[in-house]
C-alpha cells in the first residue's frame, strides 16, 4: 500500500490553507465594500439633510429681513404722513403707542390666535411661535390703526408661555388679552372667521362686526389641513387670503409653492390692507417670495365692493 510523504501532505494542507485564506479576503473586501456603500450612502442622505435646513434657514432669515425692511418703510411712509406735525419724544411716542392700542381694545376689529394646537408641536416650533408672537405684538403697536388682539388656550404651565416669558421682554405687559379660554367661549360662533389656507371661500375685507381667527401653529413637518380641522371642530366659518385671485406662481429652480405662511406674516397683510383697503399691496409687501408667488401683473383688481383709499 502507497503512503503519502508527510511533506507531500503539508504541501496539499497548505495549499488548501491559503485558498481559504484568499476566498476569506474576497468576502472580507465585498462585506468592506458594501459596509463603505451604506456609510456613503448615509452620509450623503446627513449632507443633504444639513443642506436642506440650511437653506431653510437662508429663507427664513431673508424672510424676516425682508419684513424689517418693510415695517421701517412703512414707519417712514407714516413719519412722513405726519410731517408738520410736532415732534414727539420717546416717552411721549411711548404713552401715545399704549393709548392708541388701549382705544383699540375698546373700539378696534378684533383677532384671535388659537394656540390650542401647541402640545403636538416640538420644542424648536414653539420658539419659533413665541418670536412670530412677539412680530406680531411689534407690528400692531406700529400700526396707526391696530387691532384688539387675543391670545386664547394659553395656559400659564404649558410651554409656549414659559417661551413667551423667556424669549419676550415685557410679555405679560403686551397691551393684549392673554386668556386661557378659547375664542368660542369668548365670542360668538357666528361673529368668528377663522383664516386657513385650505378655505374654499376668499376673504374679501374685514368687518368690523367679524373676529378673525388665526391658528397659531408653527408645522414644520406640513401637516395638512391642521387650521382647518380646528375650525371645523369649533363649527365656525372660515376663510383664506385672497393669494389666488391675487397672485400667480413664479417659476423657480426647486419648483416650490407654498401658501403655508408665520403668524405675523397673516397679520401684517390682514393690517396693511385694512390701512390701503388693497390686496394688492397688502401681499405685494409681505407674502415672502421664498413662497413662489408674486403679485399678478395686472394689478387693478379689487375686491367686490372694494375702492382704492
Amino acid at each position: 500500500m502507497a503512503h503519502t510523504c508527510p511533506d507531500v501532505r503539508e504541501v496539499q494542507l497548505s495549499g488548501v490553507s491559503e485558498g481559504m485564506e484568499l476566498l476569506q479576503i474576497d468576502v472580507d473586501a465585498d462585506v468592506v465594500e458594501e459596509r463603505a456603500g451604506r456609510e456613503h450612502a448615509a452620509c450623503s442622505r446627513n449632507v443633504s439633510r444639513k443642506q436642506r435646513n440650511w437653506e431653510r434657514q437662508v429663507a427664513a432669515k431673508k424672510s424676516r429681513r425682508k419684513e424689517e425692511k418693510q415695517r421701517r418703510k412703512l414707519n417712514r411712509e407714516e413719519s412722513g404722513a405726519r410731517a408738520g406735525s410736532p415732534q414727539f419724544t420717546k416717552r411721549v411716542m411711548k404713552a401715545i403707542t399704549k393709548e392708541r392700542l388701549a382705544e383699540a381694545q375698546s373700539t378696534g376689529p378684533k383677532l384671535c390666535v388659537d394656540l390650542s394646537m401647541t402640545d403636538s408641536m416640538s420644542d424648536k416650533e414653539i420658539s419659533r411661535l413665541a418670536g412670530q408672537l412677539r412680530r406680531l405684538y411689534g407690528s400692531n403697536k406700529k400700526a396707526a390703526r391696530p387691532f384688539h388682539v387675543f391670545l386664547t388656550d394659553l395656559r400659564e404651565d404649558s410651554r409656549l408661555y414659559r417661551e413667551c416669558l423667556r424669549m419676550n421682554d415685557g410679555f405679560l405687559n403686551y397691551t393684549m388679552d392673554i386668556t386661557e379660554k378659547s375664542c368660542l367661549d369668548l365670542f360668538p360662533a357666528e361673529t368668528l372667521v377663522y383664516l386657513s389656507p385650505d378655505a374654499d371661500e376668499a376673504l374679501e375685507t374685514v368687518d368690523a362686526d367679524k373676529v378673525y381667527v388665526l391658528g397659531g401653529l408653527v408645522d414644520e413637518s406640513i401637516q395638512k389641513k391642521l387650521s382647518f380641522s380646528r375650525a371645523s371642530e369649533l363649527s365656525v366659518h372660515t376663510a383664506r387670503l385672497p393669494i389666488d385671485e391675487y397672485m400667480v406662481k413664479k417659476d423657480n429652480a426647486k419648483n416650490f409653492h407654498s401658501k403655508i405662511l408665520a403668524v405675523n406674516q397673516v397679520f401684517d397683510i390682514l393690517s396693511t390692507f385694512r390701512r390701503t383697503g388693497s390686496w394688492t399691496q397688502a401681499l405685494q409687501a409681505w407674502f415672502p417670495q421664498a413662497k413662489g408667488y408674486v403679485v399678478a401683473a395686472d394689478d387693478s383688481q379689487l375686491p367686490l365692493g372694494q375702492t382704492e383709499s
